[in-house]
């Protein structure tokens, strides 16, 4: 255990977030019990006009500059940097992020090019002020020209977009912390299910009536654990009571190849779906049995080509680096099945231990096997640039194995702007369903408001209602 302590609560997150970016297999906390076995004490103390830094009896210390004295962002940086410096003295190593802990940082950059800075500038800022690596320096600015270019395409601060949440998963991953239940239990409740979100999207359109979004997305979950004519209900009902003239994006998460047949392939391909996500997360048949993915990488093949015969051209797949027991050339076997199915669109995620996930419950059991470096990051970039896909939009999670990033890659014209306006927090996007947060994004206020939905399935369907009269609620008043 490390056990930290820090003399202001509104820097506790920080400071818990960077110790555990350094140290992400060991417990970290602000308590320890009696049979705690303490490896570091780790004490912050920011005040406005110095923070200082202990860890065991090594002291490091930094004055907040004369004209940030009494500006808490400016607090807030230096504590950033004086931790940074003192974690990576006392474990020898640096993170390619440096002391950035956001889980957007290509929004730092999109915004600074949107402002006219150039690109060198841009460079010497984020290195001087946060000790970002030259790598993750170049690799934000390629996908925040990249973003730049695909925004300016669009009308995004009139616009909005809609995401719909499928909670249902045949099986829940060892590493998942997203709202899922297992279908074969949801099984007789899902037509109830529908039914509750059918409710929901009546009360949005009517809303949003006159308005035309931009992009939907249905997640989850895994949306095609659904029937067939659970699926086309849902569509219709988009269809009926949305305008969807202008929509230049209709994604559906295809993930679980063990969740899709012929038939609903044809359903979403009959309502108008332009890209869908298979996503096998690695292409070992060892890890997808430690993960808990019932399938074969067989199954993954099949369920892609069967895509491909249904007339589906835009194709995303997912893949997770720092699985448990997966080194390097485990991730190149994958990387060479990708590479032979050639999707369109690639997601590269470095593996977060979530808090929720039964893979931070066992940590213990996986301590020392999981594994994640700058060699397995630039084999998964190299693969996606011989597989002529480009990066185009980058974000982080907290608790991240090597304190990486996920990168999404696409084909020219190919690029999922879902992912560009969630992440870089361009729009608004309503969300429906249970787990499903709504973010209102007030440009010209530079403020952001959330609604969330429960997660649980049985009070969203038994609470439907209320979460109907929260969103009128918050309507009401903007």
């Amino acid at each position: 255990m490390i056990r930290f302590t820090v003399n202001n609560q509104e820097y506790y997150d920080e400071v818990l977030v960077l110790i555990k970016a350094f140290y992400p297999m060991v417990q970290v906390s602000d308590k320890a019990q009696e049979n705690d076995t303490i490896e570091k004490t780790v004490r912050v103390t920011a005040k406005a006009d110095a923070v200082t830094v202990e860890i065991d009896s090594r002291i490091w210390e930094r004055a907040v500059s004369a004209e940030g004295i009494a500006n808490q962002k400016a607090v807030r940086d230096t504590l950033k940097t004086v931790l940074y410096l003192a974690l990576a003295k006392e474990s020898g190593r640096k993170l390619p992020w440096g002391s950035l802990t956001g889980v957007r940082p290509v929004k730092l950059v999109l915004g600074r090019l949107e402002e006219g800075m150039s690109e060198e500038d841009i460079r010497t800022d984020l290195k001087r002020r946060y000790m970002v690596s030259d790598t993750k320096l170049e690799l934000s600015l390629n996908v925040a020209k990249r973003e730049k270019k695909l925004l300016e395409r669009l009308n995004y601060r009139d616009g909005f977009s809609i995401y719909i949440g499928i909670p249902f998963c045949p099986t829940t991953c060892l590493y998942c912390s997203f709202t899922s239940y297992p279908i074969g239990v949801w099984k007789k409740r899902t037509d109830d299910y529908v039914e509750a979100l059918l409710s929901e999207m009546e009360f949005t359109a009517q809303y949003f009536k006159g308005r035309k979004p931009d992009s939907v997305y249905f997640g989850g979950g895994t949306p095609t654990t659904l029937e067939p004519y659970q699926l086309d209900r849902i569509l219709t009902a988009l269809e009926a009571k949305f305008d969807l003239s202008d929509l230049k994006e209709l994604t559906v998460e295809a993930g679980r190849p063990d969740s899709v047949t012929e038939e609903k392939f044809h359903v979403l391909k009959a309502h108008g779906v332009t890209r869908i996500s298979i996503n096998p997360q690695t292409m070992n048949q060892k890890t997808l049995d430690l993960i808990g993915r019932r399938h074969t990488v067989e199954q993954v093949k099949e369920a892609f080509f069967l895509a491909r015969n249904c007339g589906f051209d835009n194709i995303n797949m997912d893949l997770i680096v720092g699985l448990p027991g997966e080194d390097i050339e485990d991730v190149r076997t994958t990387m060479e099945e990708i590479k032979k199915l050639s999707p369109d669109n690639l997601t590269v995620h470095s593996l977060a231990v979530k808090r929720a996930a039964a893979l931070n419950l066992w940590k213990e059991q996986f301590h020392g096997t999981i594994c994640n470096t700058d060699e397995i990051i630039n084999l998964t970039a190299d693969y996606a640039g011989v597989m002529g896909l480009n990066p185009y939009y980058l974000y982080r999670q907290k608790n991240m194995a090597g304190n990486f990033e996920n990168v999404g890659y696409a084909r020219e014209g190919m690029e999922g702007l879902y992912n560009i306006l969630i992440m870089e927090e361009k729009q608004t996007i309503i969300a429906m369903g249970a787990g499903a947060s709504s973010k209102f994004v007030f440009p010209k206020e530079n403020r952001i408001e959330r609604i969330e939905n429960v997660k649980d399935v049985k009070n969203y369907i038994e609470r439907i209602d209320e979460m109907i009269a929260r969103k009128r609620k918050f309507l009401s008043g903007i």
